[in-house]
C-alpha cells in the first residue's frame, strides 16, 4: 500500500443544421478549405504584421468564415516567439491579464533568436524552425487556417510517433498516444477521472521531445476546445486545435537542443513560476470525508491521506492515534462534514460545535501541528433564512447572473445554490470578509491552509435543470445526518501523546467539443450566465477554478499578512501554480488509476508549473478504512517512508524554491535527464524527485517485485548507499518489502539530509544536517541547500548554499543568513574505491577516530560537527 506513496462519417457539401461532433468531420474536407492570403505584410525590428484576407468564400463548416484577420508576430525573447491572430473587425474574448498577466517582452532581433517564424503568403501558412539546424518544429503547411465565429482550427504535422507531453488535465500516459487521441479542454466534475475524457482543469500547452532537442507550444485561449492527435493511414502524425471561441494566441518556446528543463523554465516565463509554500506544508497531511460512509486514502504532494470522518470526536481521535502510533502528523484536514447542512462558512452545531473545533485547533497548534478546512464556491440559496454568507453576498450582489438577469442557480451539496462571480468588483471584499469572520483566530476557526473543491464550477443538477428545487428534493440535498450526535462535552485528546432564456449559439455551439458531461451547461453553471463585467460563462468557464483560487489565496493573505499561503484546488487553468497547489480529483481504487496518477503528477509538476500536486492513493472511492495505524505492517511502512521524506525535507524544499525562482521542475521524467536515450521517452512509472532522487515504485498488482530502467550512468542505492552501474537496460528487484520503496541517488549529486527525522517539521528544523556526496561517472558532484524561516512571503536573511565536489574535495559556499541553530554533523562520500590515508576539514587533518570507511559499500563517513554559519570544505586523499 505505502509503496505507492511516491506515485468516419464524411460531411456532405451542405452540412445539416444543428450540432456536428468533431469526430464526424472528414479531415480532408477541413484541409480542402481555401484558407486565407497574407497581404500588407510589414516587418519592423522584432515584429511582423500582416492582414489575413479570406481566400474566396471560405468553407462555412461551422459558421461563416471571418473575412479579415490580423496577424502579429513578435520575437519576444531569444527563445520565444509570440504569434497572434485576431478578428480585424470586432473584438473577441481573450483571457484577461488579471487572470494571466502577459510575460515581459525584450523584442530582440530575429537574427539572434533560437527559433524563426516563416510563412507562405498564399494560401497563408506558417512554420517555426530552429535557427541553427533549420529543423521544423511546427508547420501548418497543407492545413488551411479556419477562423469562424465559434470554430477556430489550426493543424500542424508532427514527426511519426512523436513524443508529445502535456495538454492536460487528463488521465492518459505521460507520453500521449498519437493515434486517435482527443484531449478536451472544458472543466467538469469528473468522478472516477475516466480515461479519455475531459477532467477538472485546462492546460493547452505541450512539450515535444526529439533526440535533436525539446520545444514547447502554448495556446493562450480559455475557451472550450478539442486538441486531436492523429496518425493517418500513410503514417503522418498531426496535432490539431479545434476551438469554439476566442483568438489564436500562440507562444512558441525554443527549449533547448541538450537540456529539456530549459523549455519548462521558458514556459514559466510566460505563465509564472510556482508559489513559494510554507515549510510545514511538506509534512504529512490527513483528512476525512464521511457523507457516504466510505473510507478513502488520500496522499497529497506525495504526503496526504483521506478517509471517513463523522464528528469532532472522530477527528480528535485520529490525531491522538497517530501520535500514539509514533507516525508524524503535520496537518489535519476536515472535509465538508463540519458544515451545517453543507453550507460554507458554517459549522454543524451538533456534530462540530464551534468551541470543540476550536479546541482541536488549539491542541494542534500547541503541538506544532496545523489545520486545514474545505471551502466550496457554491453558496446555499436561502432567501429569508438568515444565512449570513448568502445575505452578505446578496447585499453586494456578487452572484453570477442568468441570461435574464436573475441569480444563476445550481445544485450542489447544500441544495440549490448561487455562485460567486469572480469578476464582480466587490467579490474580493465579500470573500475576504467571509474568511475574516469564519476563520477569525479569536472567535472562529484559526485555519492554516485551505482546500477548495467543486470549482469547475460543479453542479449536481441534471441538464437541462429547469427546476433545481425539485431536483434538490429528488437527490435529497443537503444530505441528512444519520450518525448519532456526540455529547458536546465529550473529552478529547485525553489519551494523546505529543426557467431560463437561452441563446442556442452559446448553449449549443455548431461545433460540439468532446465534453464527457454532454452539453456545455451539463453539471455546471449555465454557459449563458453573465458576469458583472459583461462576459459570459461560455468564454470564462475554464477560468472559474483559477479565479476562485486567486481569491482564496488573497483572502488567506489578508487574514495572515506576510505569511505564505497553502491553498489546494481541484480546477486549474494555466498559471494557477503561481497561487495554489492541486490534487488530481476523485479517482477510483484501481491499480490502473494508481499507475496513471504518476503520469498525472508528472504533467502538473513537470509541464504545467503546479508542483504542489498529488493524487488520492488507494482511491477516493474505496470501501475499507485506511488509517496507517490500524495494521502493524502499514504502521511500519508509514514510519519508513516518512522517515525518508522528512530527512529529505530540505532537499525537497530547496527544489521547490528553485522552481519558484525560475520554473525548474520539481519532478523530472527520466528523459529530462537522459534526452538522447529513446528508451526513456515513454517511461512514466519512474521519475526523479528533485534533481537527483530516482523513484521506482512497485506498480504491478499485488506484486513484491519491480522491474525498472537504469540508464547508462552511475547510481547509488538510497538505503545502502552502494554504487550501481546502469547499462541502459531494466533491472529487477525481487522480494521488495511492503514497507519499502526502491530509491536511488543519481551520480553527480550532493544531497543535503537531516541527520534524523522528527514528529513535526518544527522539531525537524532543529535537527543537524549531513551531506551525501554521490560522484558521477566523471568523479564530480554538485548540489544546493536553501534555508529560510519557512513561513514568510518576504525573507530577511535566508541561507543559500552551493556544494561542489571534485578531486576528492567537497566545498560548501554561498550566502549564510540567519543562524539556523544546527550543525553539519557528517559528510558521507559515496563510491570511494579505497580507504583514504588523509582526511582534512577546512585544510586541517583530522583524527582517524572522526572518520570511518566501509569497503563493502565504498562509503566514507566523516564527522565534522561544524555550525552551518560559514563555508567549509572536506577533502580526502
Amino acid at each position: 500500500m505505502l509503496r505507492s506513496i511516491l506515485v468516419v462519417v464524411a460531411v456532405a457539401a451542405l452540412l445539416p443544421t444543428g450540432t456536428v461532433h468533431a469526430t464526424s468531420v472528414d479531415p480532408h474536407i477541413l484541409d480542402s478549405c481555401s484558407g486565407y492570403n497574407a497581404v500588407n505584410i510589414k516587418s519592423t525590428g522584432a515584429t511582423l504584421a500582416a492582414d489575413l484576407v479570406l481566400n474566396g468564400e471560405g468553407c462555412g463548416i461551422f459558421g461563416p468564415d471571418i473575412k479579415k484577420l490580423e496577424l502579429t508576430v513578435v520575437y519576444e525573447t531569444y527563445t520565444r516567439i509570440h504569434v497572434k491572430i485576431i478578428d480585424a473587425a470586432a473584438p473577441r474574448f481573450e483571457v484577461p491579464e488579471s487572470i494571466l498577466p502577459r510575460p515581459a517582452v525584450s523584442k530582440i532581433s530575429p537574427k539572434a533568436a533560437s527559433i524563426q517564424f516563416n510563412y507562405t503568403s498564399s494560401p497563408f501558412s506558417f512554420s517555426i524552425y530552429r535557427t541553427d539546424s533549420h529543423e521544423v518544429l511546427f508547420s501548418t503547411a497543407s492545413h488551411p487556417l479556419i477562423f469562424e465565429p465559434q470554430y477556430l482550427r489550426v493543424k500542424t504535422n508532427l514527426p511519426s510517433n512523436a513524443n508529445i507531453y502535456g495538454l492536460g488535465e487528463h488521465t492518459q500516459p505521460f507520453r500521449l498516444p498519437t493515434e486517435n487521441t482527443t484531449l478536451t479542454m472544458w472543466s467538469r466534475d469528473a468522478y472516477g477521472i475516466p480515461v479519455g475524457t475531459n477532467l477538472y482543469g485546462n492546460h493547452p500547452v505541450y512539450f515535444e521531445h526529439r533526440t535533436t532537442g525539446t520545444h514547447g507550444v502554448f495556446l493562450l485561449n480559455g475557451n472550450g476546445m478539442d486538441i486531436k492527435l492523429t496518425t493517418d493511414a500513410g503514417g503522418q502524425t498531426a496535432l490539431e486545435y479545434n476551438v469554439i471561441g476566442g483568438v489564436l494566441d500562440f507562444y512558441f518556446l525554443a527549449g533547448s537542443t541538450s537540456d529539456p528543463t530549459a523549455v519548462a523554465r521558458q514556459y514559466a516565463e510566460v505563465v509564472g513560476t510556482p508559489a513559494e509554500v510554507p515549510y510545514w506544508s511538506f509534512g504529512l497531511h490527513q483528512c476525512r470525508f464521511g457523507y457516504k460512509g466510505t473510507y478513502t486514502l488520500r496522499f497529497f504532494s506525495l504526503s496526504k491521506l483521506k478517509w471517513e470522518c463523522t464528528d469532532f470526536v472522530d477527528v480528535a481521535g485520529v490525531i491522538s492515534n497517530y501520535s500514539a502510533a509514533g507516525i508524524p502528523l503535520e496537518t489535519m484536514w476536515t472535509d465538508i462534514d463540519y458544515m451545517d447542512r453543507r453550507r460554507i462558512f458554517t459549522v454543524d452545531p451538533s456534530y462540530f460545535p464551534l468551541n470543540r473545533v476550536r479546541d482541536i485547533v488549539e491542541y494542534l497548534h500547541s503541538h506544532d501541528q496545523k489545520y486545514i478546512l474545505m471551502t466550496d464556491p457554491a453558496v446555499a440559496y436561502t432567501p429569508g433564512e438568515d444565512y449570513g454568507t448568502y445575505d452578505r453576498g446578496t447585499g453586494l450582489d456578487v452572484w453570477l447572473k442568468a441570461a435574464n438577469g436573475s441569480d444563476s442557480l445550481g445544485l450542489v451539496w447544500p441544495g440549490v445554490t448561487v455562485y460567486p462571480d469572480w469578476f464582480h468588483p466587490d467579490v474580493t471584499k465579500f470573500w475576504n470578509n467571509e474568511f475574516a469572520l469564519f476563520y477569525n483566530p479569536t472567535t472562529g476557526i484559526d485555519i492554516d491552509g485551505v482546500w477548495i473543491d467543486m470549482n469547475e464550477p460543479a453542479s449536481f443538477c441534471n441538464f437541462p435543470c429547469t427546476d433545481p428545487f425539485q431536483q434538490a428534493i429528488q437527490q435529497a440535498l443537503p444530505p441528512a445526518r444519520t450518525d448519532p450526535i456526540p455529547d458536546p462535552n465529550t473529552p478529547i485528546f485525553v489519551n494523546s501523546t505529543s426557467g431560463k432564456t437561452k441563446r442556442d449559439d452559446i448553449l449549443s455551439p455548431p461545433y460540439a467539443i468532446n465534453n464527457a458531461a454532454g452539453p456545455l451547461s451539463s453539471k455546471t453553471a449555465f454557459v449563458d450566465s453573465k458576469h458583472a463585467n459583461g462576459l459570459t460563462e461560455y468564454d470564462v468557464h475554464n477560468l472559474y477554478g483559477t479565479m476562485m483560487s486567486t481569491a482564496t489565496h488573497e483572502a488567506m493573505l489578508a487574514r495572515r499578512p506576510g505569511k505564505r499561503t497553502i491553498v489546494i484546488t481541484r480546477s486549474t487553468y494555466a498559471g494557477a501554480g503561481t497561487k495554489v497547489g492541486k490534487w488530481l480529483g476523485d479517482n477510483l481504487s484501481t491499480w490502473d488509476l494508481y499507475r496513471k496518477s504518476i503520469a498525472g503528477m508528472l504533467g502538473f509538476a513537470t509541464i504545467y508549473q503546479v508542483p504542489m500536486i498529488g493524487s488520492d492513493i488507494c482511491g477516493f472511492d474505496t470501501s475499507i478504512s485506511q488509517e496507517f495505524y490500524r495494521w502493524a505492517s502499514v504502521t511500519q511502512a508509514a514510519k519508513n517512508v516518512l522517515d525518508i521524506r522528512y530527512r529529505l525535507m530540505d532537499y525537497i524544499y530547496t527544489a521547490f524554491h528553485q522552481a519558484h525562482l525560475d520554473g525548474t521542475p520539481v519532478l523530472h521524467p527520466l528523459w529530462f535527464k537522459y534526452p538522447k536515450d529513446s528508451a526513456a521517452f515513454s517511461i512514466d512509472l519512474q521519475f526523479f524527485y528533485g534533481d537527483s532522487i530516482l523513484v521506482s515504485p512497485v506498480t504491478d498488482d499485488d506484486s513484491t517485485s519491480v522491474t525498472f530502467y537504469l540508464p547508462h550512468d552511475i547510481f547509488y542505492d538510497f538505503t545502502t548507499l552502494a554504487p550501481i552501474k546502469g547499462s541502459g537496460s531494466t533491472v529487477t528487484l525481487a522480494n521488495v518489502s511492503f514497507t519499502q520503496i526502491p530509491l536511488h541517488i543519481k551520480g553527480g549529486a550532493i544531497i543535503p539530509l537531516r541527520a534524523q527525522s522528527a514528529m513535526t517539521t518544527t522539531d525537524l528544523r532543529t535537527q543537524d544536517f549531513e551531506f551525501v556526496v554521490a560522484p558521477g561517472i566523471d568523479g564530480t558532484a554538485s548540489g544546493a541547500l536553501y534555508i529560510d524561516d519557512g513561513v514568510s512571503v518576504t525573507q530577511d536573511s535566508p541561507t543559500s548554499l552551493a556544494a561542489t565536489f571534485k578531486n576528492g574535495k567537497l566545498s560548501v559556499q554561498g550566502v549564510f543568513g540567519s543562524d539556523a541553530g544546527v550543525q553539519t554533523s557528517v559528510v558521507r562520500f559515496l563510491g570511494v574505491a579505497k580507504a583514504p590515508k588523509l582526511v582534512q576539514v577546512n585544510g586541517k587533518a583530522i583524527s582517524k577516530s572522526l572518520y570511518t570507511y566501509n569497503a563493502a559499500i565504498q562509503v566514507l563517513d566523516v564527522s565534522i560537527g561544524l555550525s552551518l554559519t560559514g563555508p567549509f570544505n572536506v577533502q580526502y586523499s
